[in-house]
């Protein structure tokens, strides 16, 4: 057994290489290794006879294993030794500077937005994408015939034949949200609703996806004077000039009564937009006093309340602010060019909870 010792002790010390090292464990302490055919033997002996050579077998096993380990570490140690003297890494050069990201400029536009009415007392209402008909269009006082309810304008969703579910569509504006928060919250209430909206529509200044912000206040005094307030402060605050003037413009919108177009003074000089100055007109939004029948719609009590209601495209008032040309932009180009309009990452609490680096 000694012999045996001396034997493998003296090859693994002179192994060149693992490959060697592991033929030596094969013929060593493999399945058929010359140590583990000779604990087969054990059986064979008297009881008097395994207890001397049983221990013998097992240091010798743990040693050859031991001496295995060892030199396999050594060898390890060695190749790496002679990898360092050919390879080296100056760890006092600078790293490679990468590009911070950057925040969507809708995404952007939209914590403004949020930002700024939070300051009048707006909180943020959401509400489901997916809307039945009646929350999408009946209880905003959107008529049957309305061209908004054709299917080449909304997206409708797709119904087996014996489904008598009501329809839903993908919700053309967020004013859902006006209605559902009425019924939760009841009046008064102050609420802006952001988010994604769809409609069949696609060229430079309409996408099928785009994103709208409207704005609802319900109170017992409330009119249009309040809302013309709210909106100049609004524009002051986010197109970031000192005085601007707004046109409103009668129109027709079923959900409020009056309704009205809203117009921002401006000028093109050069091509740039400037707003506040000029002789020029851009228009921004609706709004309008919010129709008795949604009041109703909404459980509110309209000769008890009244209030105003707007509504703008953030995609929209994204475009004017940083002069972007195509709103189709935004969702089909490089993000590459985010860096040309200089959008990075605000350091300002997110709608999301923390910080949006």
């Amino acid at each position: 057994m000694d012999d045996l010792r001396d034997k493998y002790l003296a090859a693994i010390a002179a192994a060149a290489d693992e490959a060697a090292l592991e033929d030596l464990r094969v013929q060593a302490v493999g399945k058929k290794g010359e140590v583990s055919l000779q604990m087969r033997e054990l059986g064979r002996m008297t009881p008097e006879e395994r207890q001397v050579a049983g221990p013998r077998l097992n240091a010798l096993k743990d040693e050859i294993n031991s001496a295995l380990a060892a030199k396999k570490q050594a060898l390890g140690d060695a190749a790496l030794d002679e990898r360092l003297k050919t390879e080296w890494l100056d760890v006092t050069l600078p790293g490679h500077r990468r590009r911070p990201g950057t925040i969507h400029p809708i995404s952007q536009v939209t914590e403004e937005v949020t930002a700024i009415f939070a300051d009048m007392g707006f909180s943020v209402a959401e509400g489901p994408q997916i809307e039945s008909d009646w929350y999408n269009f009946d209880a905003l006082n959107i008529p049957g015939h309305h061209p908004a309810r054709a299917e080449m304008d909304t997206f409708y969703m797709h119904r087996d034949a014996k489904d008598d579910r009501p329809p839903h569509v993908l919700r053309t504006h967020t004013s859902p949200v006006q209605i559902r928060s009425m019924q939760d919250h009841g009046a008064p209430i102050r609420i802006i609703a952001p988010g994604r909206v769809y409609r069949a529509d696609y060229d430079q200044t309409h996408t099928p996806m785009f994103h709208q912000v409207e704005g609802l206040a319900i109170d017992r005094d409330i009119s249009m004077a309040n809302l013309k307030w709210c909106l100049e402060e609004f524009v002051k605050a986010f197109f970031e000039v000192d005085d601007v003037e707004l046109r409103f413009r009668a129109s027709h919108f079923p959900f409020t009564e009056p309704s009205a177009e809203v117009d921002i003074r401006c000028s093109w000089e050069g091509g740039t937009l400037k707003i506040g100055e000029g002789d020029d007109w851009l228009e921004i939004l609706g709004s309008g006093m919010v129709h008795p029948k949604v009041l109703e719609a909404g459980n509110i009590d309209p000769n008890a309340w009244q209030g105003f209601a707007f509504g703008m495209g953030i995609d929209r008032i994204a475009m004017l602010k940083y002069g972007i040309p195509d709103l189709r932009a935004f969702f089909d180009s490089d993000l590459r060019w985010l860096r040309h309009y200089g959008f990075s990452s605000l350091d300002v609490p997110t709608l999301h909870g923390g910080l949006s680096r």
